[in-house]
């Protein structure tokens, strides 16, 4: 419902472009093009066409909601509507919490991927842990001493981020050898599509547009099609950027070079010089990413704690900064991003966001009268996503028990903590279940 006047509202359709393609076009590329290449091969832009198909029919879903119900809770909000204030909706709530933390982790790894290999000969563990620790905890004094600073710099940041990329692509153009793209060194279609969903972490990021839904003019109109034109000009650019890398650099120069493909793929045209930028700008991206995440995830123990589904400590405030609860986003992401490797964060953070959006869409078909939505996309769209998660996690089940096991983990604690703290303490606090919504 839209509460708010239309002259009170700031982000025009650019701004909530910009908000969804700058969410997307995160860390998120510069850390898994190459663990898509060393899972889908050739068929690499099939992969990245994979999970950008999830992702638009996903975003039917959160446009549709978004224009209904416009707060700046988004995701939280939208399973709230449609399931209320139960079990479910506060374990997936503190989910999507624990989700966040593992993008902020993908982030820093691949952060400390670049910086090893842009300012060191050889890489080591010590200097792995360094760059990690380096790339969170400056993120977390930043926000803690300026939080309109994070807001300020990411629009400069998405336009250098997506400027660069659409420059390798255009000067990488000559250099293209097309029999590399052809069909017949691709791999089997389960094994590609089971690449794209591994890397479909590269997609999350669009749902943040929801979270603006309040500030963005003519919402009505604006909110859906900055959603699409978000994930479609991402899906665009995903695949010029695999084609890109896959027809210009020798797969197994790719392979070497996982954890920072990007870098490689434009030495063919820029040479080391074009190494030099991308690596650069890598870094740039992902410290972005990392600020903007912790920003927002801060914000959101913040949300959830008001509602009642996080403990109080994630209320407090200091100069309209939640002080503890940017600490506590910030902790533990430094705890995962030291504990686990890139694939298994990429496939953590891909099954924990697949999740998440199937929820969302089972929401969206749940209140698909009230929100004035296709019946027939939303059933494609929980099918395909469901599938998707399922896939994904019976092959990393065959391939890394131990991915699985972490997102299951995650699953549990989130469900346990909603049931321990549910029924004991905010129970006690509110004499209810669940605090009512305002």
């Amino acid at each position: 419902m839209d509460n708010r006047k239309n002259n009170n509202r700031s982000v025009g359709l650019f701004g909530a472009i910009s908000i969804g393609v700058g969410g997307m076009v995160g860390g998120g590329i510069f850390a898994v093009l190459g663990e898509a290449v060393s899972l889908a091969h050739s068929a690499t832009v099939i992969a990245f066409l994979f999970a950008g198909i999830v992702a638009i029919l996903t975003s039917y879903s959160y446009a549709k909601l978004s224009v209904k119900f416009q707060s700046k809770g988004g995701t939280v909000s939208f399973i709230d509507e449609a399931f209320g204030h139960n079990y479910l909706s506060g374990s997936v709530n503190f989910m999507l919490w624990l989700s966040y933390l593992v993008t902020i982790s993908l982030y820093a790894v691949a952060f400390s991927s670049y910086s090893q290999v842009l300012f060191l000969d050889n890489a080591t563990k010590f200097f792995n842990h360094f760059f990690i620790c380096f790339a969170i905890i400056l993120p977390l004094l930043i926000n803690l001493v300026s939080a309109s600073f994070v807001s300020k710099s990411e629009t400069f940041i998405v336009i250098i981020k997506v400027v660069l990329l659409i420059l390798i692509i255009v000067v990488s153009y000559s250099y293209l050898d097309f029999d590399r793209l052809s069909p017949k060194h691709w791999e089997g279609s389960i094994s590609i599509f089971i690449a794209g969903m591994i890397i479909f972490v590269a997609y999350e990021g669009f749902e943040l547009i929801a979270n603006s839904a309040e500030d963005i003019k003519n919402p009505k109109s604006n909110l859906p099609k900055a959603f699409y034109f978000s994930v479609v000009l991402v899906i665009i650019l995903y695949l010029l950027i695999a084609i890109t890398s896959i027809g210009t650099v020798s797969e197994d120069k790719l392979l070497e070079a996982k954890d920072y493909a990007l870098a490689i793929a434009a030495k063919p045209a820029l040479g080391d010089i074009g190494f030099t930028i991308v690596s650069i700008t890598a870094l740039l991206a992902t410290f972005s990413a990392i600020n903007a995440t912790i920003y927002g995830n801060g914000r959101l123990g913040y949300i959830l704690a008001m509602d009642g589904e996080l403990p109080n400590v994630f209320n407090k405030q200091r100069n309209n900064i939640p002080t503890l609860s940017v600490i506590i986003t910030a902790f533990f992401s430094l705890i995962l991003a030291n504990s686990i490797d890139l694939a298994q964060i990429a496939i953590i953070g891909s099954a924990s966001f697949l999740l998440i959006f199937f929820i969302v869409n089972i929401a969206a078909l749940k209140l698909y009268k009230i929100i004035n939505a296709n019946r027939f996309i939303l059933i494609l769209s929980c099918i395909i996503s469901f599938m998707a998660l399922i896939t994904l996690l019976i092959h990393t089940y065959k391939t890394d028990i131990n991915a699985v096991i972490v997102f299951f983990s995650f699953v549990l604690i989130s469900i346990l903590f909603e049931l321990i703290y549910g029924r004991f303490i905010r129970k006690h606090m509110f004499n209810r279940p669940y605090k009512k919504k305002e």
